[in-house]
């Protein structure tokens, strides 16, 4: 009769921490570990154990109650290393971490990583009426229309999701905001009508 699994699937591969750090010598300070969760990122995701600290064995051992360690480890994830160290205890059980050979470290630490911060412009153009009623407004008071208005744009400045900042002067954005509808999601209600 075959075996019939109940339950959620896992995708670890790998071993537990206390697996990895109670067969190395000094529990492995100095070392690099990773996730096999982070293999699917370009950049190289790892942690560099600082400090170990073992908990004891519990004393009914089950799926879900296994042994677990405490570990200060300095993160680097996407490239990006952490300001300050981190504790991991939580998720040390998870069978999910691998060891990097010590001849394979600095190839897997080489980061390369690209500025990603967006840069956006201080102004944008008036929609097409708004500019229209404003130049109208100008010629009536009898002032120089000019057709250069500007809207200064106001940006979320807490926003901790995305790194961007406003162009300074002479500077160029490298991201471009366009007036109108972009692309439709159904192009073909459009077909005849210019955007």
């Amino acid at each position: 009769m075959p075996y019939k699994y109940i339950g959620r699937t896992t995708d670890f591969k790998g071993k537990t921490l206390w697996e990895i750090v109670g067969n190395l010598k000094n529990f492995g300070i100095g070392r690099i570990i990773t996730r096999g969760m982070y293999e699917r990122y370009p950049e190289p995701s790892y942690f560099k154990i600082l400090k170990v600290e073992t908990l004891p064995n519990p004393e009914t051992v089950s799926f879900d109650n296994v042994r677990k360690v405490r570990v200060w480890v300095e993160k680097t994830f996407r490239g990006k290393v952490f300001p300050s160290p981190i504790i991991m205890e939580s998720a040390t059980y998870k069978a999910d971490y691998r060891l990097i050979p010590k001849d394979e470290e600095e190839k897997f630490c080489k980061t390369v990583v690209k500025d990603e911060t967006k840069i956006f412009p201080k102004y944008f153009e008036f929609p097409p009426v708004m500019k229209e009623l404003i130049l109208r407004d100008m010629k009536a008071e009898g002032s120089d229309a000019t057709d250069e208005l500007k809207l200064e744009i106001v940006y979320n400045r807490i926003s901790r999701k995305t790194k961007y900042r406003i162009t300074e002067d002479g500077e160029k954005p490298n991201v471009e905001i366009v007036m109108g509808l972009g692309k439709p999601a159904a192009p073909s209600l459009y077909e005849g009508v210019k955007l």
